[in-house]
């Protein structure tokens, strides 16, 4: 057999071995079939082709076959729920923008009709609106002795 040829496929063999030990320790532990995770780590280093074809063909659940209470992952455009919540999303965006208008309308009438010399004054929070000179007037806040 030719060097080059001998070398190569213990090259691919060893590639081969690695990505298996890898692809074992670091897979999500609801995907592993027959036997516990340690193990199949043994099995693949120990017996180095046959144990990673067997976690590859035996071990390594696919996500489409995982049992149905488990959850997988699925594009945006294909998960229901995401979809939905993207529409519930949008009403809720539209009920807030009324909301908020209503406010400003409510906040309007408000200010048309108080009387005094307060008339058309928004109060803001800490002031009195009876009292244009209550404290925070000039547009500072009181600060507290430190």
């Amino acid at each position: 057999m030719n060097a080059r040829l001998l070398f190569g496929l213990i090259v691919a063999v060893v590639v081969f071995v690695v990505y298996a030990v890898v692809d074992c320790a670091l897979i999500d532990r609801s995907r592993i079939r027959g036997i516990k995770r340690g193990w199949w780590i043994v099995v693949i280093l120990v017996v180095p082709v046959v144990g990673a074809l067997l976690w590859f063909i035996v071990g390594r659940a696919r996500a489409e076959r995982m049992p149905s209470g488990r959850l997988r992952t699925v594009a945006p455009d294909d998960d229901t729920e995401f979809l939905r919540r993207l529409g519930d999303d949008a009403v809720q965006a539209e009920r807030i923008r009324r909301l908020e208008e209503e406010l400003a309308e409510l906040d309007g009438e408000t200010d048309a009709s108080a009387d005094g010399p307060a008339a058309g004054h928004k109060a803001e929070p800490g002031k009195r609106p009876d009292n244009p000179e209550a404290p925070g007037e000039s547009g500072q806040s009181p600060r507290p002795n430190a």
